[in-house]
């Protein structure tokens, strides 16, 4: 809905009408970005977007890229995805997903479409909770996917869109800029936190030291930690974690599970370069 205010209109208006139709105004300049919600435009583009809630163009590509050309793909809500609306440090974009309410999650891809390099991590639940929280680099505004694979072979894609100035795979990070990393490299820090009163489950909290480069930089190959595996006192494994380039540098995850596991838990892995991580984590 247009409204038109012209100068004669204005000297005929008391004050108060001055000022609804500057209110008018004003809440139509703000209201029409709703007008054009994300998930109107995939119906507006139609097929060739393959139906996707934000309208990307770059959905049909990926779907091709990353899944089996048979393999079955559905948008579904009820994968929360959390993200800011605005990216205030590409090299550093917080998010968390949590696919909980889809049952047993056999796999986890985390995808951002407009970045050089779309594959974020892969995650294999096994005995956590199909949740993380973890940072990423952002090269430009893009949707983000986070498609959960079901024992019934369906992929459900959760997504999310972030603003963002971009950027974030193509800066060295600041341990490479200033040449510390090969002092901290590989380090772990953890800690475990309990079921509270605010929650019956526990969360895990694992940091390791990487520079996590994308290769995108001139004269810095791409150099980041390919896998993480996280197993209990037994040696049970309870959560596998491949992480990718876009991956943030010195690399922060939480993991949930229904019930603490049986500590110390240790954290083993290693990089592209063949480096070791081999680490405990007391609680």
């Amino acid at each position: 809905m247009m409204f038109s205010v012209t100068k004669q209109s204005i000297n005929k208006m008391t004050p108060l009408g001055v000022f609804l139709s500057g209110f008018l105004l004003v809440s139509n300049f703000f209201a029409s970005p709703v007008l054009a919600a994300p998930a109107e435009l995939g119906a507006v583009k139609g097929d060739l977007t393959g139906g996707d809630p934000l309208g990307s163009m770059q959905w049909p590509d990926m779907k091709g890229q990353f899944f089996d050309a048979d393999a079955k793909t559905v948008f579904d809500s009820r994968i929360k995805v959390t993200v800011p609306l605005f990216a205030e440090d590409a090299m550093n974009v917080p998010v968390s997903f949590d696919a909980s309410a889809l049952g047993k999650v056999k796999k986890i891809v985390v995808l951002v479409d407009r970045n050089p390099i779309r594959k974020v991590l892969e995650f294999i639940p096994e005995k956590a909770k199909p949740a993380l929280n973890f940072r990423f680099k952002l090269e430009q505004a893009s949707p983000i996917r986070v498609a959960a694979l079901t024992e019934n072979g369906v992929w459900h894609v959760g997504y999310a869109f972030i603003e963002a100035s971009g950027g974030g795979c193509t800066v060295p990070g600041a341990t490479r800029a200033d040449g510390s990393w090969p002092q901290t490299l590989n380090k772990v820090a953890g800690k475990m936190f309990d079921a509270n009163q605010l929650r019956d489950d526990a969360r895990l909290r694992v940091q390791v030291s990487h520079p996590m480069d994308t290769g995108l930089v001139a004269g810095v190959p791409a150099f980041y930690i390919e896998e993480m595996i996280l197993q209990d006192k037994n040696k049970q494994v309870l959560a596998k974690l491949y992480p990718f380039e876009p991956v943030s540098e010195n690399p922060l995850f939480s993991f949930d599970f229904d019930k603490k596991p049986v500590g110390p838990i240790s954290l083993v892995g290693r990089d592209n370069n063949g480096n070791r991580i081999d680490a405990k984590v007391t609680q």
